[in-house]
């Protein structure tokens, strides 16, 4: 398609600017969890292109994946903000990535098989909302662990 490449570079763009109204505190606070979650789906891609369960059919440059934009666009930025919305809630926390990855599964996918950028191959609709929820649960978890660990650093500090 024409404006994919356009498509993928502004997502990215818009993603990373949100983060200037997210604040240095949440920012401090989530980055390693939003980190963890950009290499977790990166080798998610990595292994999905092995086995076939979808394809990027758009690069934005010859050596970069059209993956890309959505692992460290994408995915990086709103484990952010869904982070700082919604972490101490869990039941907020799971009903948030509910309605996100349904939107991206049942709205988003579709319109990006329509212009040329990814399809799914091997994989049913449920099939990507099973690996999402995965994913949600680890960065969860991710965040309990690391936040119990700087508890235990500061007490023992003092």
């Amino acid at each position: 398609m024409k404006y994919s490449k356009l498509i993928l570079v502004l997502m990215m763009f818009f993603s990373w600017f949100s983060l200037v109204f997210l604040g240095k505190k949440s920012i401090k606070r989530f980055f390693p969890a939003s980190l963890f979650m950009a290499i977790i789906v990166r080798i998610v891609n990595i292994i999905a292109k092995k086995r076939k369960w979808w394809w990027w059919y758009e690069k934005i440059h010859p050596s970069v994946s059209g993956s890309f934009p959505f692992v460290w666009g994408s995915f990086f930025v709103s484990s952010f903000w869904i982070l700082k919305y919604t972490y101490g809630n869990f039941i907020r926390y799971i009903g948030l990535n509910l309605f996100a990855h349904s939107a991206f599964t049942y709205i988003l996918e579709p319109y990006l098989q329509k212009f040329g950028i990814a399809s799914l191959v091997r994989m049913k609709k449920y099939q990507l909302m099973y690996v999402f929820m995965v994913l949600s649960f680890l960065l969860y978890g991710f965040q309990i662990v690391q936040e119990k660990g700087f508890v235990k650093k500061k007490v023992s500090l003092n």
